[in-house]
């Protein structure tokens, strides 16, 4: 390439409509961001569905490169220094434009948990909440392993061949990533028996907290200490799990003491009371009551009570709780009886007394 060339005036203006070009569609992609990507927007929320909300958010950023690819495209049919329809040029383009889709479509699916979750709500899909997330993770997997082996074929690499290459290589693989493979069969294992789902209040040997999140290698508990536990999905499948959410009712179990001098008719009366109070109770489970005097301890008199609260919310179970306590409380005071404590009585013989004196 000869300076003459390159100082001529036909290169320079080629040139000039080249950069000129360039700067138009970046232009255009200041225009389509400022004015019409916010109309496409202001529209789409009007829609009956989020759904097109979703779409616009995804694709945003991939469509300001778009303008930039577009651009630097049609610019290079008048650059003077490179050929526009050169086969690495439109490898280029194309690829950048796989990228780009593949972009958007990572970004879409990574809030598709929101889309699962709606349209599972909408249409009664009856998609447990526990494999939403774990869905999501998937589909953004898919979506990157395709791009790659389009972005691959287009530059004519042997798709095939590197498949084939892991096969062989599947062993050594295995060997190398057990532990991240085990976590990744622990996450199906939970999935397929389903011992709990997101916003479940599990215990387990390791971890006792709500269910936040399930992915490929690990589940998201947060603990009441608002602390965030992640527990590989290996571990939690091999553990004994409880799940509290589970329960139909929350038992409530102690012993009630009362002191000895207390009249075997006010004893009578005291577990009566309690126990018409028990079965008239709103908030208490009318199946399993039990109110019974039930042994003679060291310092008392011993009332054994066992139901169960229809919540299971910890918090409504509590104020279930002390409203019992309180009314029961009022039983006590009514029947003029006293909570027995523990205590000792000593007995001193006076004979011995007086000769040790």
């Amino acid at each position: 390439m000869s300076w003459e060339y390159i100082t001529s005036y036909e290169t320079l203006k080629n040139l000039g409509i080249s950069i000129g070009i360039f700067l138009l569609f970046l232009f255009f992609k200041k225009i389509f961001i400022k004015d019409i990507f916010e109309l496409i927007l202001k529209l789409s929320k009007k829609t009956p569905t989020d759904f097109l909300s979703y779409v616009c958010l995804a694709f945003e950023h991939p469509a300001r490169w778009l303008f930039v690819i577009i651009g630097l495209y049609v610019a290079l049919g008048y650059f003077p220094f490179i050929n526009q329809s050169d086969p690495i040029i439109l490898k280029l383009i194309r690829s950048s434009i796989i990228a780009l889709i593949s972009w958007g479509l990572f970004n879409l699916s990574s809030v598709s948990s929101h889309i699962f979750t709606k349209l599972n709500e909408r249409f009664d899909l009856k998609i447990d909440q526990i494999l939403i997330p774990f869905l999501s993770k998937a589909l953004q997997a898919i979506i990157i392993a395709i791009s790659i082996s389009i972005i691959a074929k287009e530059f004519d690499y042997d798709v095939n061949g590197f498949v084939a290459g892991l096969g062989l290589g599947g062993l050594a693989f295995a060997l190398a990533a057990k532990d991240a493979l085990a976590n990744l069969f622990g996450g199906i294992v939970i999935i397929s028996e389903k011992p709990f789902s997101i916003g479940d209040w599990i215990m387990t040997p390791s971890v006792d907290g709500t269910v936040e999140d399930i992915n490929f290698r690990s589940t998201k508990v947060r603990t009441s200490a608002q602390a965030l536990v992640t527990v590989p999905n290996a571990t939690l499948a091999n553990q004994a799990i409880t799940n509290w959410s589970k329960m139909g009712k929350r038992q409530i179990s102690f012993r009630l003491g009362v002191t000895y001098d207390t009249p075997k008719n006010k004893l009578e009366r005291i577990v009566r009371k309690i126990n018409d109070l028990l079965k008239n109770h709103e908030d208490i489970h009318p199946e399993t009551i039990i109110v019974a005097f039930d042994q003679y301890n060291e310092s008392s008199l011993d009332i054994f009570l066992n139901f169960f609260t229809k919540t299971t919310v910890y918090e409504e179970y509590l104020r279930v709780k002390e409203d019992i306590n309180f009314k029961i409380m009022e039983i006590i005071e009514e029947e003029e009886v006293s909570l027995a404590f523990p205590s000792r009585t000593l007995y001193f013989d006076s004979q011995t007394h007086d000769s040790c004196r």
